[in-house]
């Protein structure tokens, strides 16, 4: 169908008269609509379409808030056109629909901030877990096992090799002779290898002892991977915490903005205040219902995350402890920043694991430059055989063909393609590259460190502000709540201080958890449990 155009006809210069030309019949819904006359049905042909004028109801009825007149592009249809006259919704049914809908969010934001200790999982539970069951700390594990596996290889290198080699041979042959007969013969060899290198300009050794620091160098990245789970458990613990908090609080608003809504339908209908100011607070008590939702899908949102950390499945139920967290733990002494930099440069893995890339690559060094010295290797073997077409068993002939060979090869590159020499140069410069990233390393760590500090020192002081904030924002908005219902304030006051009171609520809610968390990885780095 087409969209209805809608315009004051012309040449109208005040309301029409109510209708009083065409019957009217109540549908289904209640609703009057208007039923044209079969003079005024039409069919059209083609494409073509019919443009006509109605007045619609029996009262002044605004559509699209222009007039009460409506101009239709008629399709191809006989049906009669009718309309319904417009319903002007009820605020109170609409006020009860909006108070049923925020009863159900409220409820569930009771259940979901009314958690006790005892259940759940505690937040060193989850770092527990997750430290042995994360994704990423198994994948480095797995990097682990295949280190070992290589430091077996580069000690088995410097044993003796032993082969055995057989090889088996039918000869088919033409004899030359009157006939040209032909006859075959078979014979079979026998041999057993061995070898051993003397001596590589030490690549065997230097080899094994690269081999050894890069499984010290891995087993820290294990320790690396854990770390990284473990802050990031802490930091989807805690963001947990806040989200509930902000739902009891937003939870509480509602209660609030109810019970005030409820006050000032009294009022509206024992005429003190105005119907525009009952609108505002009905109003609030939509934007606060919405707020409390939109917590708690935060708080769904954050449960979700610490879920997946975990790796935890589908099915699984999965809840948290909420600790009572107090001001005593927000306002904590903050660790000093020089001792947290000096201990976690001494204990932090990736620390570790730096040192030892860089003595990893020192050996790669030497290992580059025996590329270039001779080798020498010993060899040994011991070989029989026999043949086909003898008077001699095949016992015998094995015995009479046994032969054993001994011997020592020296190898010395003159000149391959300046393979060496570029062996040599790469590994000077994966040495630097290294100590290159043992720096960024460092620096990485005294960012995060004085981060951390900086974010605990900011974090407890605005604690402190927004504290009181809260405490002359309670008070101020206890007054004036006060005053509004002797009537001495209107809404607009009464909501302005209303909003400030939520406001600083939200800041010193978001300034308690950010001091935890900064202090609590601040402890981290100095090599102590994190706990609540």
């Amino acid at each position: 169908m087409t969209t209805a155009k809608i315009r004051k006809p012309p040449g109208l210069s005040k309301p029409q008269p109510a209708n009083r030309h065409f019957p009217e019949r109540l549908d289904r819904y209640g609703n009057k609509r208007i039923v044209l006359p079969a003079a005024l049905r039409f069919r059209a042909s083609g494409q073509s379409a019919f443009r006509m004028r109605a007045p619609v109801g029996r009262k002044p009825v605004s559509v699209g808030k222009i007039g009460r007149f409506v101009y239709f592009n008629c399709p191809e249809s006989t049906a009669a056109l009718s309309l319904p006259a417009r319903k002007i919704a009820d605020p109170m049914k609409r006020t009860i629909g909006t108070a049923l809908i925020c009863l159900l969010g409220l409820m569930s934001a009771l259940s979901a901030a009314g958690q006790t200790s005892g259940q759940g999982w505690t937040l060193r539970q989850c770092i527990d877990y997750a430290r042995e069951n994360n994704i990423q700390v198994q994948s480095s594990q797995v990097s682990l096992q295949s280190a070992r596996v290589d430091l077996q290889q580069a000690k088995a290198d410097r044993t003796p090799t032993l082969g055995f080699t057989t090889s088996q041979n039918v000869i088919h042959q033409k004899k030359e002779n009157e006939n040209f007969s032909s006859d075959g013969t078979y014979s079979g060899n026998y041999a057993l290898n061995a070898g051993l290198t003397l001596y590589n300009g030490g690549k065997l050794k230097h080899s094994l002892r690269q081999q050894q620091i890069v499984n010290r160098s891995k087993e820290y990245e294990v320790e690396v991977a854990r770390n990284d789970i473990e802050i990031a458990v802490t930091q989807a613990y805690l963001e947990i915490l806040y989200a509930n908090e902000t739902v009891k609080t937003n939870a509480q608003t509602v209660e609030s903005s109810a019970a005030q809504m409820e006050r000032s339908k009294a009022l509206l209908e024992a005429g003190s205040i105005a119907r525009s100011d009952y609108a505002q607070m009905e109003a609030q008590y939509s934007s606060d219902c919405y707020q409390l939702t939109v917590s708690e899908n935060d708080l769904a949102q954050a449960r979700l995350q610490l879920k997946q950390l975990l790796e935890l499945g589908i099915d699984s139920t999965f809840d948290v402890v909420f600790p009572e967290i107090d001001s005593s733990t927000v306002l904590a002494e903050v660790p000093r920043l020089e001792e947290v930099y000096r201990t976690a440069l001494e204990v932090m893995p990736q620390m570790e694991s730096g040192r030892l890339n860089i003595q990893s690559a020192l050996a790669g060094e030497r290992v580059a430059k025996a590329d270039g010295l001779p080798t020498v290797t010993a060899s040994a073997a011991i070989g029989t055989g026999n043949t086909s077409g003898t008077n001699y068993s095949f016992y015998n002939q094995l015995n009479n063909k046994l032969n054993e060979s001994a011997g020592i090869t020296v190898s010395v590159p003159i000149f391959n393609n300046r393979q060496a020499r570029t062996s040599r140069a790469k590994a000077r410069l994966e040495t630097r590259q290294a100590e290159l990233n043992y720096a960024d390393a460092e620096k990485s760590l005294l960012t995060t460190v004085e981060s951390l500090y900086q974010d605990a020192v900011s974090a407890q002081s605005r604690y402190r502000t927004a504290t009181d904030k809260v405490r002359s924002a309670g008070l101020s908005y206890s007054l004036i709540l006060g005053q509004f219902e002797a009537g001495m304030k209107n809404t607009v006051e009464l909501l302005t201080e209303k909003n400030n009171y939520l406001a600083a609520q939200q800041e010193q809610i978001q300034a308690k958890y950010q001091a935890v968390l900064s202090i609590r990885l601040l402890d981290f780095y100095r090599n102590v449990p994190i706990e609540l």
